[in-house]
């Protein structure tokens, strides 16, 4: 049996058979490598694997009961992962935040007079029994399980009801390389009624072909707009001609899914208000060295596209924006290559010392008293010290 000292197969991270340089790459999903390793229970011999491993001890009954799940169906249920007083705790802290400001979840109505919280994207950051909960190391062994290979618990995102999400598979958003490292699991904050719009999920879909941009005809930087447009439809399709049997989570306090990268799923329609709270938790993982990135963006997972403005790259770089090129695209193709700033320099601010401070020195006020030195566009501290003060000038007009 595998102990702490001997480590287990999966106490490793992953290493690509084929070396990818990071600086040059373009992150989509066809422009990688089409190669290894790939996920252990994603490989056609994945069960004479569990089996073997059941054998020799690797594994317990219970573990390889769930990957036998996994291989079937690409997703597992879990009764009472989470304790009552771990779910309150993390509740009431995550309320709090919201309460005092710490967290600014957006507003997303379902019906008129909702006044629920829409979602928020990695509270983990600013709440800390958020992040005991996507940290936890049962879920971590767990999840190092079925990727084969040491989780890296990497995102979450609260909600208090549906988001009515249309199905997909999460590899459209957050991509890896080599390809299928990545679990999400959903943790129920409250007994799900049926009505609220629980999650729902088609089992078996994970083996399908993966369905990213470039193969959908999805124009690189084309954004969401193109995501409602061309990848919704286009997974409902695959959901209709394969006759895909929808599932839904109606889970009880506690109860956690978790689900492979390519499993499509989503939030279904909320079809009663006075049923509308849907407590949960979701949380992502990658394994330890894959690289992640966004295919449906083309950006790595270091830039998301809340981080980049394509306005303030504009600003930056005056020959692009002259150009009429489109500003994600420029970045991803050559600005990342070239050292491109992604918003404008800002000036250093003037540090003004004690001794200035202490006579009521104001550098604009010194520029104004002074229109040659505002001209010659020194430094009026600077210049004040070593030029101004011998001079007398005045410190304002």
């Amino acid at each position: 049996m595998n102990t702490r000292e001997n480590k287990r197969f999966f106490d490793h991270p992953v290493v690509a058979e084929t070396p990818i340089d990071r600086q040059t790459q373009v992150f989509k999903y066809e422009a990688f490598p089409q190669s290894g390793p790939y996920p252990w229970l994603d490989l056609p011999d994945a069960k004479q694997k569990i089996e073997s491993r059941l054998r020799n001890r690797e594994i317990t009954e219970q573990q390889a009961e769930w990957c036998r799940k996994w291989v079937d169906d690409g997703y597992l249920t879990i009764d009472r992962f989470f304790d009552e007083k771990q779910l309150d705790e993390m509740w009431a802290a995550y309320e709090k935040a919201i309460e005092t400001g710490v967290l600014n979840p957006p507003v997303e109505p379902l019906f008129a007079g909702d006044t629920l919280p829409g979602r928020t994207l990695n509270p983990h950051f600013s709440v800390d029994e958020v992040r005991a909960m996507l940290f936890d190391e049962r879920m971590s062994e767990l999840v190092s399980l079925l990727l084969g290979a040491k989780a890296a618990p990497f995102q979450t995102i609260g909600g208090h009801k549906s988001s009515e999400q249309l199905q997909h598979s999460d590899s459209i958003h957050m991509s890896t390389y080599p390809n299928g490292y990545l679990v999400a699991n959903w943790i129920a904050f409250e007994d799900i009624h049926p009505d609220s719009g629980p999650l729902v999920f088609h089992p078996g879909s994970h083996k399908l072909p993966y369905a990213m941009s470039d193969a959908l005809g999805m124009p690189f930087g084309c954004g969401y707009s193109a995501y409602h447009d061309i990848y919704e439809p286009a997974i409902q399709k695959i959901i209709a001609d394969h006759a895909l049997e929808a599932h839904y989570f109606l889970p009880k306090k506690g109860d956690v899914l978790l689900w492979h990268a390519n499993l499509l799923h989503g939030g279904s329609k909320m079809k009663n208000p006075a049923q509308v709270s849907r407590k949960a938790l979701v949380c992502h993982f990658f394994s330890e060295g894959c690289l992640c990135y966004h295919d449906l963006t083309g950006m790595p997972s270091s830039l998301t596209p809340l981080e980049f403005e394509a306005e303030a790259y504009l600003k930056a770089n005056p020959d692009v924006e002259a150009s009429g090129g489109d500003a994600l695209q420029h970045y991803v193709y050559y600005g990342r290559f070239e050292g491109r700033p992604l918003r404008p320099v800002q000036p250093e601010k003037t540090v003004i010392p004690p001794e200035l401070v202490a006579i009521g020195f104001d550098a604009n006020l010194y520029l104004e008293a002074n229109p040659d030195v505002a001209a010659a566009g020194v430094d009026p501290v600077a210049h004040y010290l070593a030029h101004g003060r011998l001079e007398n000038r005045l410190l304002r007009p």
